[in-house]
């Protein structure tokens, strides 16, 4: 099973797409506020150049936004 995180905030509508495709494929994920926690914040601009979320990062393979062809890739879903 990969390790999967995603950066999220709480306001994001397409972090809640993100999560949502996770769980109906059965993927667990740890969940980082990038809004609440400033660490978290420092992350997703090293990971993604920028602070806009979601970013998932699936073993290092970094996914900007909600792009569901990158998220099956990445975490080798048919």
């Amino acid at each position: 099973m990969p390790n999967v995180i995603v950066y999220s905030t709480g306001h994001c509508p397409w972090c809640v797409k993100v999560k949502d495709f996770l769980k109906a494929n059965n993927v667990a994920f740890e969940e980082r506020n990038a809004e609440a926690n400033p660490e978290y914040a420092k992350e997703v601009l090293a990971k993604s150049g920028g602070y806009a979320v979601p970013v998932t990062d699936v073993d290092g393979t970094i996914i900007i936004g909600f792009n569901v062809g990158k998220l099956k890739t990445a975490l080798g879903l048919p």
